[in-house]
């Protein structure tokens, strides 16, 4: 997969410059994330350290904190004003990291594809929505993989590619209106490749509707959803382009609603001991008979 499609200091902008409002327009990744923290019912795993990547303004925090008592949590974003826009944590949470403090999670602000943390340090990556402002997930798979610890799980949601398929159908003047998506199977793939132990992947369609199109870019806009790619128009969209853009849009219109469309993408898969080296040797383990008392 080619580099460089992703503006990423474009997403770090978007999101610090709706981190003190981002609460009033995240309810979509709240409820994905909601749907992935039942997932976690069918999973039997007492993490001690779980890092949230792409953690926002901490949305995650308090149900990981509940299900998960005894672990310590970590929270890192590519915004630092997301983090610090991050509510602080209830009264009678542990002590976060041996820190000695009651305050809430440890937050840092790291890009994903290189992490700041030690190879097997932790037992659950919980990543919600982050895959599809990257230019390529792998850097980030393989940094999962680094960082957990053998029988550790990766966690995660994203869009796949019939995500906003009616505004990429509604504008025909060559730029980029929305993300660049990749389909569940490639992201299965990339998984295995990485080193991951069965991978599991399963995905959802949720339509929103809105009232018009201005509706439907505000939203966007206060969840920090606006494109990032770089092949986006950087100047304002011309007269003529838009009024082409709303008829087209409209005749998609349905029961009095325009739809917008969301494949979520859900994926989990584990940390299983390696079975070669990184230089491609088989690693061949022989367990030596006990000696009898």
């Amino acid at each position: 997969m080619n580099a460089g499609f992703v503006d990423r200091p474009q997403v770090a902008r978007r999101f610090s410059r709706v981190a003190d409002t981002y609460s009033q327009g995240d309810f979509l990744a709240r409820e994905i994330d909601r749907r992935m923290l039942e997932r976690l019912d069918y999973v039997k795993l007492e993490p001690r350290r779980i890092v949230d990547l792409g953690c926002s303004r901490g949305g995650s925090f308090a149900a990981l904190a509940a299900r998960y008592p005894a672990a310590e949590l970590l929270g890192l974003d590519i915004a630092p004003a997301m983090l610090q826009a991050a509510p602080v944590a209830r009264p009678g949470w542990q002590r976060w990291l041996g820190l000695g403090q009651a305050n809430g999670p440890l937050r840092l602000a790291a890009d994903a594809a290189s992490l700041p943390l030690a190879a097997r340090s932790a037992t659950l990556l919980w990543s919600n929505l982050l895959l599809h402002w990257l230019d390529d997930p792998l850097p980030a798979l393989a940094e999962a993989h680094r960082v957990l610890e053998v029988g550790g799980l990766l966690m995660f949601s994203t869009l796949g590619p019939d995500t906003l398929k009616e505004l990429r159908t509604a504008f025909s003047d060559g730029y980029a209106h929305t993300q660049r998506f990749i389909d569940m199977h490639d992201l299965g793939d990339m998984l295995v490749g990485c080193g991951f132990a069965d991978p599991v992947m399963d995905m959802e369609v949720i339509t929103l509707t809105y009232d018009d199109l201005d509706a439907m870019f505000a939203e966007l806009r206060a969840a920090g959803s606006s494109c990032a790619m770089k092949a986006r128009r950087h100047g304002l969209t011309g007269r003529q382009a838009w009024a082409a853009a709303r008829a087209a849009y409209e005749k998609m219109r349905r029961d009095g609603k325009l739809p917008a469309t969301f494949e979520v993408v859900y994926g989990h898969a584990w940390k299983a001991e390696a079975k070669q080296a990184p230089d491609g040797r088989a690693i061949v383990r022989f367990d030596l008979p006990r000696k009898n008392g």
